[in-house]
């Protein structure tokens, strides 16, 4: 009878050793053999006809190791199962060698293997403070967003010369010496740029400029430093120190300028389909709508990096060390040499430390995330990508959403999205919130810290 045992070899590693009698898996040799007789189709025998020390020699030694090994495997199953341990990965094969099996002299045999088994982790979000970034919704940011409307929704006019810093130049850069003349196999790249983004020092030299005029420039003398990095990095030159003083001719194409749309019933409508804004106080008051929802979109996020950090960085997980580097050589889908294992493992164990703390979050709270979610995500990420605002303006949608639905890849990392904000909107009750009032500026700095 097989017997199982297992001993401490190390934090959360444990070694488990099974141990077969020849009673274990002998019976199913021989059970194995009979099949294979009855189905192998071997020169000289009519299927089924086989004789089964014919099928013995042949194919004995291969179906005598698998057979041992599955038993190996069904015990190891069964007590881990038995004993509830919860482990990480899979069991590693600690020298167990297939060699030592010998049909024609059947014994006891011992495989061993070993376990990382995960830690029991105290996780308190009561005694986790974070602070709610606010912003508040100005005039200015309103009269703001309102003339980007207006110009958004506006008509295209081509000037016959540049006379404003509103307009829009399709230009292409070609890139010359100091006196002028084209580089052969130099840069050559269209761009558009508002006259407005050049340095105001140089705008004078663009001003009354028409269409196929050209204008001689270095880009330090032509933009500041913001707009500089933009233009240099679309023309390739983002970690080129020297391409600030770089000589273009900037061959214009087109001048163009959009009016902006005035405020019509037309304008509002198209501003806002289906949300009933008849007039500039309407049209406001949903520019105010939904300013606000982005900002507080963007403080919530926010606010669950805080939390997401307070729980990364200040619960205490103890791991099997050992075990998980030597995993990260052997049992994962690609083999790492120990250098690399070591490399890499800092951040295996951060990642894996969050997910080991969203796992008990889950199973505490009871999160789940139905198919008709996710299906409802992706109607909404459709409408986005279409700019439909409601769903009687896409009767199509739901046959799109079930294509999208075939993609496993798309539902698993939209299942993990929803799991995880659900996550946080039941942290969001049990952390100490305070707020405080900061500027959109402020706000979007704190975007780039966000890493979950």
């Amino acid at each position: 009878m097989a017997t199982v045992s297992r001993e401490n070899i190390g934090l959360l590693n444990d070694k488990i050793t099974v141990t077969l009698s020849k009673e274990d898996y002998l019976p199913a040799f021989e059970q194995s053999l009979k099949k294979y007789a009855k189905t192998a189709n071997i020169p000289g025998f009519r299927k089924g006809m086989v004789p089964t020390s014919m099928v013995k020699k042949m194919y004995g030694s291969s179906v005598f190791t698998d057979e041992v090994l599955r038993s190996v495997e069904k015990e190891l199953n069964n007590y881990m199962t038995q004993e509830k341990l919860d482990i990480f990965a899979q069991p590693l094969p600690l020298d167990n060698d297939a060699r030592q099996l010998d049909m024609n002299n059947p014994a006891d045999y011992s495989f061993a293997f070993e376990v990382g088994l995960k830690p029991v982790i105290d996780i308190n979000p009561s005694n986790i403070s974070v602070v709610r970034h606010k912003v508040q919704v100005t005039d200015e940011m309103i009269d703001a967003e309102v003339e980007r409307l207006q110009t958004r929704h506006g008509k295209m006019t081509e000037p016959e010369e540049v006379n404003s810093e509103d307009i829009v130049l399709n230009v292409t850069f070609v890139e010359t010496d100091a006196e002028g003349n084209e580089i052969e196999g130099g840069i050559n790249k269209g761009n558009s740029v508002l006259v407005k983004y050049f340095a105001e020092a140089f705008r004078s030299q663009v001003m009354g400029k028409k269409k196929d005029d050209s204008i001689q420039l270095t880009l330090n003398e032509a933009f500041d430093e913001k707009e500089r990095e933009w233009i240099q990095s679309d023309l390739g030159l983002k970690d080129d120190a020297t391409a600030g003083d770089k000589h273009f001719k900037l061959n214009i194409s087109k001048v163009g300028l959009v009016e902006k749309a005035e405020m019509t019933e037309d304008f509002f409508t198209a501003a806002y389909p289906g949300r009933n804004v008849v007039n500039e106080d309407d049209l406001r008051k949903a520019v105010r709508e939904d300013l606000q929802a982005h900002f507080d979109a963007q403080s919530r996020n926010q606010l669950h990096d805080q939390i997401y950090h307070a729980l990364v960085d200040h619960t205490h997980i103890d791991f099997p060390e050992a075990f998980l580097k030597r995993w990260m050589e052997k049992g994962g889908e690609e083999p790492k040499t120990a250098e690399q294992a070591e490399q890499e493992y800092p951040s295996f164990a951060n990642s894996l430390k969050w997910s080991l703390i969203s796992q008990q979050l889950m199973q505490q709270h009871n999160v789940q995330v139905e198919p008709q979610e996710i299906k409802d995500f992706a109607k909404q990420q459709i409408m986005g990508y279409m700019g439909v605002q409601s769903l009687d303006e896409a009767p199509w949608l739901d046959s799109y959403a079930d294509s999208m639905l075939k993609d496993q890849k798309f539902i698993e990392n939209t299942y993990y999205q929803l799991q995880t904000t659900k996550i946080f909107g039941i942290l969001e009750g049990q952390v100490n919130v305070q707020e405080d009032t900061v500027t959109p500026e402020q706000l979007a700095a704190m975007q780039h810290n966000h890493a979950h």
